[in-house]
């Protein structure tokens, strides 16, 4: 199994944790395992550094983590708390004198494109932020230049919003799903690391549930589930964690789980 290191760099909704202006217990929580910025994580596998989705708080994230090198990103759908960081990529141009290869679907890029028309222009600006566009389609896998590991994309829908899942070898990251079909799951299964959305204990129209991940992760059976995309509603890190099936995790910001080819270490 290939060995990799995956860095939840946010575990957040939309909103952030704690939400401004909420005086709720989960907001006012002293436990740094409560306080969540925007969804996005980082996996390092066969040399390369991919990130997936590059949200509001990206800077933040990187810089908390200390990583000085991307080798892609990949875009899971175009709303905002998961692109509208990407201005914040210069950095990385700098250090690598070119540009960061960017993978989505048309459409995704095209949103991009609308409203980061200034890292598209013919004659950009000078220390304007550079890409190169990849377009993917939820049918066909892909590769990020030496990685010699197929990327699979796994569509999922978004209360009717189409987003895309990834599976990367033994990990597959999947968020802001609210609908998996049986097509997704058969090629989720058997991976070591399951990353799924979780927004909240009460049924939501667009996100899946507490009850409804730990039921596609029953579904999925990964060695190990770990839960992103939590609102301020699920309750506390501390008591959500004890009513978890084995195997079964709340993530958190900064969390890191690593695979030496035997066991997965939080």
């Amino acid at each position: 199994m290939e060995a990799f290191e995956l860095i939840f760099l946010g575990t957040g909704t939309s909103q952030g944790v704690p939400v401004i202006g909420c005086n709720c217990e989960v907001c006012t929580s002293s436990d740094p395992h409560d306080q969540r910025l925007r969804t996005s994580a980082l996996l390092k596998i066969a040399g390369k550094t991919i990130v997936f989705d590059v949200g509001p708080d990206f800077r933040q994230q990187m810089l908390r983590e200390k990583i000085c090198q991307i080798d892609a990103v990949l875009f899971t759908h175009e709303h905002n708390d998961h692109v509208i960081g990407l201005d914040d990529i210069r950095p990385y141009n700098f250090m690598k004198r070119g540009g960061i290869d960017v993978f989505g679907t048309k459409r995704v890029l095209n949103e991009v494109k609308n409203r980061f028309p200034y890292v598209f222009d013919p004659n950009p600006y000078p220390g304007a932020p550079s890409v190169n566009t990849h377009s993917i389609n939820e049918k066909d896998s892909f590769s990020i230049n030496g990685l010699g590991i197929a990327i699979q994309p796994l569509p999922v829908s978004h209360g009717g919003w189409p987003v895309l899942g990834f599976r990367i070898g033994p990990v597959v990251y999947i968020t802001d799903a609210k609908t998996i079909d049986d097509k997704v799951i058969e090629a989720a299964s058997g991976c070591e690391v399951l990353v799924l959305n979780a927004l909240r204990k009460k049924e939501h129209y667009s996100h899946l549930s507490l009850s409804d991940a730990i039921r596609i992760s029953e579904k999925v059976k990964p060695k190990h589930t770990f839960l992103t995309h939590i609102s301020h509603t699920m309750g506390l890190y501390e008591d959500v964690s004890k009513e978890l099936p084995d195997g079964v995790y709340l993530a958190y910001d900064g969390l890191r789980v690593k695979n030496t080819g035997k066991t997965v270490l939080q």
